[in-house]
């Protein structure tokens, strides 16, 4: 229970930092993938190996075919897959974060100074010294405000660049799945590799269950990308504009 808080807590956080579209992939991650797979996945998927049968003793036969079988878990590759995606938004969160109390902080240690300027005595309110305080401090306003505009370019391309790498990412995982697992779990796999003394017949465990997982989890990668693109140029437009 602890760990499902501290994610929420970063959930929420990246949440503040994303527009619209990148909110909704963070549901998608949180929902589809993060809550199903540690559930869902962990009981269905836990004992592949050990319920995964052929018909023969052969000592070793059984690890063979199932590696032909089975080349990467696929509970692992897609554990891999979320640490993978999930590493550069979770950077970019701790940037925006970082900049954003540094920020605050730097605006109530300007509010907290001598808004009327150095030049300016605590009787004067007019005045050439209070006039060359009020420049000074326009002109400090007008470099804040241009610091400010180039950090907001800098995050714009740092957010923009998360997303790209994200979505090139769930494209390639997704041609992984399809190359590694296709759209189904067969019930039975025939094997001849060594030390095989023959072709045998392996099976596999609840394969129509885990049929119905894969083909549930590819649907969610389709989704994922199509709706994490879209947000780099969501926040593209709005920071151009």
């Amino acid at each position: 229970m602890a760990d499902l808080g501290f994610l929420g807590g970063l959930i929420e956080a990246m949440q503040t930092h994303s527009p619209l579209l990148g909110r909704l992939w963070l549901q998608i991650m949180l929902v589809f993938r993060i809550v199903i797979l540690g559930t869902v996945a962990t009981d269905l998927f836990e004992d592949e190996q050990e319920q995964f049968e052929c018909n023969t003793a052969q000592p070793g036969c059984k690890q063979v075919c199932y590696d032909q079988a089975f080349p990467i878990s696929q509970y692992r590759f897609w554990v891999f897959h979320i640490v993978l995606i999930s590493t550069p938004a979770m950077l970019f969160l701790m940037y925006a974060i970082h900049r954003r109390t540094k920020t605050k902080a730097q605006q109530q240690g300007a509010s907290s100074g001598d808004v009327r300027g150095p030049g300016a005595s605590s009787g004067d309110v007019r005045g050439p010294g209070a006039s060359s305080g009020d420049v000074r401090g326009s002109r400090l306003s007008l470099g804040k405000r241009g610091v400010n505009t180039q950090e907001d370019l800098k995050e714009l391309r740092l957010y923009t660049l998360n997303v790209g790498f994200r979505f090139l990412a769930e494209v390639a995982f997704l041609v992984g799945q399809w190359a590694l697992y296709g759209f189904g779990v067969a019930a039975q796999y025939p094997c001849s590799r060594f030390p095989c003394p023959y072709t045998v017949d392996c099976f596999t465990s609840r394969p129509m269950e885990k049929t119905v997982f894969l083909v549930f989890y590819f649907a969610v990668g389709l989704l994922s990308p199509s709706s994490a693109w879209p947000s780099s140029s969501t926040s593209t437009s709005s920071g151009c504009a």
